[in-house]
């Protein structure tokens, strides 16, 4: 079996990123694909699985736990299932991100307001 999701099958939400959930898909990942403005970015949160961000364009602020680290692109960054993370675009263009989740949907815990 496979499955081809077409460009502009999914559309992408008000600040630009793409939602994939893998389930409806016969996928074992799901993913966003983030391209959002200067200064954007989410809240402190977790998943109960494991997250692979891919930096394709821009940069951005990668908060893991209390540590902070600048991503530019090419980066690959990993953070372990239940570790509170957020990111934030902290260049001049828009941060292109490939947010990778280990599971076939999306299950988020907000931490921050």
């Amino acid at each position: 079996m496979y499955r081809v999701i077409r460009f502009g099958e999914i559309q992408p939400g008000p600040g630009g990123t793409i939602q994939f959930e893998g389930e409806a898909y016969g996928s074992d990942i799901s993913f966003f694909l983030v391209n959002n403005v200067p200064g954007a970015g989410p809240g402190l949160h977790k998943h109960p699985y494991s997250e692979t961000w891919i930096i394709r364009k821009g940069k951005a602020m990668m908060t893991v736990g209390d540590i902070e680290t600048e991503a530019n692109p090419g980066d690959i960054l990993v953070v372990s299932a239940e570790t509170p993370h957020k990111f934030k675009n902290i260049g001049t263009e828009r941060l292109e991100i490939l947010c990778i989740h280990a599971s076939p949907w999306i299950i988020q815990t907000e931490l921050e307001g």
